[in-house]
């Protein structure tokens, strides 16, 4: 279990400072952002200003052909003075249900966005992998999207499996890694939430990249799962 083991405080700050929105976009690459100058081209193919006829820089200099009553160029011309930038607001917890968290994102201009969380140990205690879930509305048979987190070192080849109270897994493919560990965003369908609400325990199975023949198995509670479920946020997909 040792490969297992890694800093909560690691795992749980790459995933705190992501909105719900973000999570749902991951998928797709961002795009390049592109700049552009302010400089313009010359006749002659300088840049930076126009020219005189003559060829001498436009200056108030009255000796080079200017206006001696003519204001010089600003000297800080085409520089960034910059923009203040807005500050971070962290997420918080809203409320607590027996082992879930509803950890809300600050929203400016409307309802904070909030979904249900929690951290899952080892036997030890020793953080081992997180578990979000939020709920979706015009995604199809889509009642829910999640993502759980899970270490560095887990063999992506082999997919992450979840299941309820020791019933028949599903097999989910993980979507990415960071240096806080790989994710797997999966859906799950109305009756899937059903069992959650209905379960005691579920459990996702991974396995270890240096350890391919063995399987480390992972409890999720579901106790406050339904209680959590109801007050986490509805995103319209």
């Amino acid at each position: 279990m040792n490969l297992y083991r890694l800093e909560g405080e690691d795992m749980t700050k790459t995933l705190l400072h992501l909105s719900l929105t973000a999570l749902l976009a991951l998928s797709t690459a961002a795009g390049a952002q592109e700049t552009t100058t302010d400089d313009k081209v010359t006749t002659d193919g300088g840049t930076s200003g126009a020219t005189t006829t003559d060829g001498a820089a436009a200056t108030g200099d009255a000796g080079a052909g200017g206006d001696a009553g003519a204001e010089p160029s600003a000297p800080a011309a085409g520089l960034d003075t910059g923009r203040e930038v807005a500050e971070e607001k962290q997420a918080y917890i809203k409320e607590t249900h027996d082992d879930w968290s509803v950890r809300c994102f600050p929203n400016e201009g409307g309802e904070d966005l909030c979904q249900m969380y929690q951290l899952l140990t080892e036997a030890e205690g020793n953080p081992v992998a997180e578990f979000t879930l939020y709920r979706l509305e015009g995604a199809g048979n889509i009642a829910a999207g999640a993502t759980v987190a899970v270490p560095l070192g887990t063999l992506l080849t082999e997919e992450m499996k979840l299941s309820v109270d020791g019933g028949k897994a599903k097999s989910y493919a993980y979507s990415f890694c960071t240096m806080g560990g790989c994710f797997s965003r999966i859906g799950l369908t109305g009756p899937e939430i059903e069992a959650l609400k209905k379960g005691a325990q579920a459990q996702i199975e991974i396995v270890p990249a240096q350890a391919p023949d063995k399987t480390v198995t992972i409890d999720i509670s579901l106790s406050g799962f339904t209680a959590a479920y109801d007050a986490a946020s509805t995103l319209d997909k």
